[in-house]
């Protein structure tokens, strides 16, 4: 290869979305979203409901498509259909509120699939990883389990390995602990703050505060649609800007 033909370098820049725009019928639910995130950053977004949040982290894979702007993701546009765009969800790993998991296969059934199917992985190679991953979620010893026989913080931490094993470039989550049981949010919001110290870039629409304010790098405020507010965790919780964060936060902080 000569050096002409050398691939352009990647930027830090991994997700980037500009001018982005969406309605659902008269609903203008994203309005005008810029954002840019950087590999190995974690960006929590959070606001009040209806603000936008959930369409936001849906639109990354495309999972909504978006009336105008553009997203990419390392570099390259979001695919609109067909092969291009399965491979982009391989890159791009989701977790949500449910846990969308197979309930015919068992546990380790769940995280092989994808690694066998998409990445064309050998089989035995890819429950090798399985396994691996569920151990690092905590959950190996329910490998052989279907996900009925697990319980609601369990079940999540698989999902979890299973959006794991594809290696993604960058894990959305979409409110990952808002159907969990209080006593078991701990358990899956510890697995992605560990997520996050390994350097995993990620996105993270949450209620959960303490969360935002230990684990993200950056904050992003969402409301009516738009981004009111960005700041450092420690900022944006000790020192809002907007009169919507500041009402926002006196509603969950002191209650």
């Amino acid at each position: 290869m000569t050096n002409e033909q050398q691939p352009i370098p990647a930027t830090d820049d991994l997700v980037v979305l500009s001018g982005v725009d969406k309605h659902f019928g008269e609903l203008h639910v994203l309005r005008d979203i810029d954002l840019t995130i950087a590999r190995g950053e974690v960006v929590v977004v959070i606001g009040p409901s209806g603000g936008g949040k959930s369409t936001l982290c849906r639109t990354i894979n495309r999972l909504e498509t978006i009336d105008s702007g553009t997203i990419t993701i390392d570099g390259k546009p979001l695919p609109a259909e067909g092969r291009a765009l399965a491979a982009l969800r391989a890159d791009v790993g989701m977790v949500f509120q449910s846990f969308n998991l197979f309930a015919h296969k068992t546990v380790l059934g769940n995280v092989t699939l994808g690694q066998v199917k998409v990445r064309k992985k050998d089989r035995r190679a890819a429950e090798t990883r399985a396994r691996e991953l569920l151990e690092r979620v905590g959950v190996a010893a329910q490998a052989d389990k279907y996900p009925a026989q697990l319980s609601g913080g369990q079940q999540q931490r698989v999902a979890i390995a299973r959006a794991l094993a594809m290696d993604p470039k960058v894990m959305l989550f979409d409110e990952p602990t808002s159907a969990l049981d209080p006593e078991m949010i701990n358990e899956v919001l510890e697995v992605m703050r560990q997520l996050a110290r390994d350097g995993m870039t990620m996105v993270v629409v949450t209620h959960e505060m303490g969360f935002a304010r230990t684990a993200a790098n950056r904050v992003v405020f969402m409301a009516d649609g738009s981004i009111v507010e960005r700041a450092e965790p420690e900022r944006f919780f000790t020192d809002p800007q907007s009169e919507r964060a500041k009402d926002f936060l006196s509603k969950i902080l002191h209650h």
